[in-house]
């Protein structure tokens, strides 16, 4: 699947979303929601995944209520920065979180102090799904399949693998298979996808893991191979198997992952459950359709999808991260 989105001009829109008169439903404690302009916390850079789709769900967002929406970058700490904001923020729906599962889950286990207590200080209202995570071997390896790499990790003692941080989903996808397979890969932690790929341009990594349009730059130039996807299938590479499929038995293997919004926890669930319908309704507009296309990502689910997901991967986010042993910081 290829899909072409300027994101420049996508940001050079302004931070602020302008709104149209529409009539919002919902109440708050103080009156109508929303009753003055709402501010969305995208604890990720500018430019980014995260920050695209703030933008365009904030968008839709602004037309529907009749309010401005103002998208505002707090990036830092894997988004405990803005996220410890949003936490301290007055509970009334004016205030809303755009983060990923790192932010929600990994901090928990990674830092000693994130600033914030995920289940008591927020709470989730609507996620995207994220989208299979690409496993892709240096062409001089000769992998192809989850069995060739591990026959190449066995024969070569060592495989340098890169991840896009410290706890990341491709770091503690690394332990995994390394505990099942008695394999000595060693991870290669970048601050980031891009430097990350880098790596592999420049031939200096075996192998590294990350999204499918992070990656493009290695597989168009053919300096990757793809030899598995972490949890799911991708549409652009339906022949590509699941780690799942080619024999890897660890729980962490079917989970996703997610992008998505949170509020603070006394937040009245009427707020709460407008808000995740309007992400919902969000994804037939085209302009977030375009963005979800050009990462390979799945469509906002509603409030209880969105809960009964995260209860079901937190447990296997957190029991994989601690088996990494790294001591929080």
């Amino acid at each position: 699947m290829t899909a072409k989105f300027d994101r420049r001009r996508f940001i050079a829109a302004g931070t602020t979303v302008l709104a149209m008169p529409f009539v919002a439903r919902g109440a708050s404690a103080q009156g109508a929601w929303p009753s003055r302009q709402i501010r969305m916390i995208c604890s990720y850079p500018a430019g980014g995944q995260t920050d695209l789709l703030a933008r365009a769900y904030g968008e839709f967002i602004s037309k529907q209520v009749g309010k401005t929406v103002v998208v505002e970058n707090k990036p830092g700490a894997s988004g405990a920065i803005g996220t410890a904001e949003v936490a301290r923020a007055e509970p009334d729906g004016h205030t809303i979180l755009c983060s990923i599962s790192t932010t929600y889950i990994m901090n928990r286990v990674v830092m000693k102090n994130p600033g914030y207590d995920m289940d008591k200080d927020l709470a989730l209202v609507s996620v995207i799904p994220g989208a299979g995570l690409l496993l892709v071997a240096n062409p001089k390896t000769g992998v192809k399949t989850l069995e060739d790499f591990v026959a190449f990790a066995r024969k070569s003692g060592k495989v340098n693998f890169g991840t896009y941080s410290a706890g990341s989903a491709p770091h503690m996808t690394i332990n995994e298979l390394n505990k099942q397979y008695g394999l000595n890969i060693e991870p290669v932690h970048y601050r980031g996808e891009a430097p990350m790929w880098t790596g592999m341009l420049e031939g200096t990594l075996d192998a590294a893991m990350g999204s499918y349009t992070a990656a493009q730059s290695v597989l168009q130039s053919d300096r990757g191979t793809v030899f598995a996807v972490h949890s799911k299938k991708v549409d652009a590479i339906p022949n590509v198997k699941t780690l799942p499929e080619q024999g890897a038995t660890s729980k962490f293997f079917t989970v996703s992952g997610f992008s998505g919004w949170a509020v603070p926890k006394a937040t009245p669930q009427p707020v709460v459950d407008r808000l995740a319908e309007l992400c919902v309704a969000a994804n037939s507009d085209p302009k977030v359709k375009e963005v979800l296309a050009t990462f390979v990502l799945e469509p906002a689910i509603g409030f209880k999808e969105t809960n009964e997901l995260y209860q079901r991967e937190l447990p296997i986010w957190i029991e994989s991260a601690k088996s990494l042993g790294l001591e929080p910081a």
